[in-house]
């Protein structure tokens, strides 16, 4: 008999769409995401099935700084920022799922890649609505920004002396709206492109129906979600770094190889070691899938991915 089919979900972060800052066109992160999918690929050729989820912070903020030079320059109206989430959704999904599907022909596999243009819930009474805090869009001058407050109802701060930005929610995540037709895609035997950018946040307008909130849901947070409720065999988080360091930038920088959750947990309570605004989210999100059952997860870089698999670098995080 075959051996049976492992599934696993992929996060994968901006250091697979835009590796170098001069470096930010179409035609850049679509060599970047060629080079991301062939990593993707071995992990299917070596018997897994993949749900891929993607960050897009930058792609967002291009989209947002078009818009507003657009309705300065010319009078257009602005993208709200849901349906900015959901054209970077569909725009890195289009490349991505290329990307595979060139690399399954030059392979000989027959797989088939689909992005699902994902909505996720978020709770309107999450704190973080009332602590706006993810400064998205272009560098403001306080006139304009106080404007934009009193005229579109946007929450607005000084940025370090730079000038002023919006700023917007990060809410947790609550429900994958599009999950069922993932598990559908997934049960073909589909690589799905799923959960883009942590999910378009949708709130619940109290009758049953959805609607579009300016919020930002971190990419992580809604990858473990997904792989909870798929039942991953395995949640790989490919970012920056090819293992997770405790005590990183010291004189005692320790790098790991296994991590059990017991360990991961204790780290970052001590709130010292991994940085709020990039590994610390990453820990949390492997903490959540695997106190809730997940089997085991990874960290390290789209380029070790395979050695990673086989053992030989990367951090591994277990019950």
């Amino acid at each position: 008999m075959p051996e049976k089919t492992k599934l696993a979900v992929v996060a994968i972060g901006g250091n697979s769409l835009i590796k170098d800052d001069k470096k930010v066109t179409v035609e850049d992160q679509e060599a970047a995401l060629r080079e991301t999918a062939l990593h993707l690929v071995d992990m299917i050729e070596a018997g897994w099935d993949l749900a891929i989820g993607h960050g897009n912070g930058p792609q967002v903020g291009f989209i947002l700084r078009r818009s507003e030079i657009a309705a300065r320059v010319e009078g257009m109206h602005e993208v709200p920022l849901d349906v900015c989430g959901a054209d970077t959704q569909g725009a890195i999904g289009y490349e991505l799922q290329q990307a595979l599907q060139n690399e399954y022909h030059k392979r000989g596999l027959q797989k088939s890649a689909a992005t699902v243009i994902t909505q996720v819930l978020v709770d309107q009474n999450d704190p973080a609505f009332q602590k706006p805090s993810k400064p998205i869009g272009s560098f403001m001058q306080e006139a304009d920004a106080r404007r934009r407050e009193k005229e579109m109802g946007w929450s607005v701060v000084e940025d370090a002396g730079r000038g002023w930005r919006r700023v917007v929610p990060s809410p947790m995540p609550k429900k994958i709206l599009e999950l069922e037709a993932v598990k559908l895609l997934l049960k073909a035997g589909m690589t799905v492109i799923t959960v883009g950018g942590g999910g378009i946040p949708v709130v619940d307008t109290g009758n049953g129906e959805y609607q579009g909130t300016a919020a930002v849901i971190d990419k992580d947070y809604a990858s473990s979600l997904l792989a909870r409720e798929i039942g991953a065999d395995l949640f790989l988080i490919a970012t920056a770094v090819e293992k997770i360091a405790i005590n990183f930038g010291k004189p005692d920088q320790r790098w790991l190889d296994i991590m059990t959750l017991a360990e991961a947990k204790g780290y970052l309570t001590e709130g010292s070691h991994f940085a709020k605004g990039s590994m610390a989210p990453k820990i949390q999100a492997v903490i959540w899938f695997l106190e809730n059952g997940g089997k085991q997860a990874l960290v390290t870089n789209p380029e070790n991915i395979g050695r990673a698999l086989k053992g030989e670098t990367g951090t591994w995080i277990v019950p």
